[in-house]
């Protein structure tokens, strides 16, 4: 079915996003793979080429677009190329929307140039080691001395953990009766004394994704670091929300997408029993439900980025697409991957960095049964 959420703006743009990822990342990525590290120099130059400032105010050196559509198709290119640019997703999805949302003037002049150029790369840090989902059970403490905040704590599964320039924090500032009050947004830089860098985790797949432990001792984190209001950071996290699980439909949708393009290639040039695997009536049956889905797929979340877009897409409405564009993700490249036989479970092949990236995207940014829950409560149970 033909698409009509993009005009010839962004086809223009995927054209260069296209060219970039052709000549520039993907002969390098089984090198990154290897390494399990995006090289801190790619970013630089996809800030050059535009991307990291699109939503950037043209005053801090970005495009002043306020629209997803840009990352929403350089996410699409992005899994149609089969590579991974690690902690940017996270980057631009899920950590700009609060710099450009809760940044003082100051703080916009400080850091927003380096957001747009590639100069500064970012992460944020909520999960810890023993509170999973339940951000209100977090326990990294801030206490407020004079003009500046001393921090304690750990952090863990922090994308973009190794790379960032910049890492939001979100710290217990206040104790209370109300678990979800007394939460702050301190940006701790990477230089600051007593922030270390531990393990850049070894995952089962997403391999040039650094995650990583991060761990506070005594951080002097000025005031003036402190990312909007004081106590704020719970209703902060929750207004994001729809936003960052938009990003995680989007990539879980074109990932897909490319199982389906990837698998078409093969079985029409792979051969068994003296004819193509294509030929095979199962094969046809089997793309033919996954080309449906796909179809399906993409209907759901085109309307959700034209709603987002429009200011109206809902928390619960996020929920249903995540759940339902990334339970598709597993399914589709779970029966292309099966159509490849002993080859799918090659990571030469596509198909199998495919199926291992795969799994994470119904556990992070809200895992399944979370969003059930918030599915559940619009529904009035």
């Amino acid at each position: 079915m033909r698409r009509t959420i993009y005009g010839a703006e962004h086809d223009a743009f995927r054209e260069t996003a296209r060219e970039f990822l052709t000549k520039e990342v993907v002969p390098q990525f089984p090198d990154w793979e290897a390494a399990g590290l995006v090289p801190r120099e790619v970013f630089t130059r996809i800030g050059e080429l535009g991307v990291l400032g699109i939503q950037v105010p043209e005053e801090y050196g970005g495009a002043g677009i306020d629209s997803f559509l840009y990352s929403a198709v350089w996410a699409e290119e992005t899994a149609g190329a089969y590579v991974n640019l690690g902690g940017l997703s996270v980057h631009l999805n899920v950590v700009l929307p609060y710099f450009l949302a809760y940044c003082d003037e100051e703080q916009k002049r400080r850091w927003l140039p380096g957001l747009a150029s590639g100069e500064l790369m970012t992460s944020i840090a909520m999960t810890e080691p023993g509170t999973g989902s339940d951000l209100a059970a977090m326990t990294t403490s801030a206490e407020k001395r004079g003009d500046h905040f001393v921090l304690n704590g750990a952090k863990t599964f922090i994308t973009g953990g190794i790379n960032a320039d910049l890492v939001i924090v979100v710290a217990r500032t206040s104790p209370g009766e109300n678990r979800r009050g007394g939460l702050s947004l301190l940006v701790v830089e990477g230089d600051m004394a007593g922030f270390t860098r531990g393990r850049n985790l070894d995952k089962i797949g997403l391999r040039t994704q650094d995650t990583a432990e991060l761990f506070f001792d005594d951080v002097r984190v000025p005031v003036g670091n402190l990312l909007g209001e004081e106590a704020k950071a719970f209703d902060y996290l929750t207004g994001n929300l729809p936003q960052e699980r938009l990003g995680i439909a989007v990539g879980a949708q074109a990932a897909a997408e490319a199982a389906l393009t990837t698998t078409l290639e093969y079985v029409q040039e792979r051969s068994a029993f003296g004819t193509t695997v294509s030929s095979f009536q199962n094969t046809k049956f089997e793309l033919a439900s996954c080309a449906t889905d796909v179809e399906a797929g993409r209907s759901m979340l085109d309307r959700a980025l034209a709603e987002h877009d429009a200011g109206e897409l809902s928390p619960a409405d996020a929920a249903k697409v995540k759940i339902f564009c990334t339970e598709l993700q597993g399914r589709v490249i779970d029966r292309c991957l099966q159509l490849h036989g002993g080859y799918g479970y090659i990571r030469e092949y596509p198909i199998g960095r495919l199926y291992a990236d795969a799994r994470v995207s119904r556990i992070y940014g809200g895992t399944t049964e979370v969003l059930k829950t918030i599915i559940s409560k619009s529904l009035g149970l």
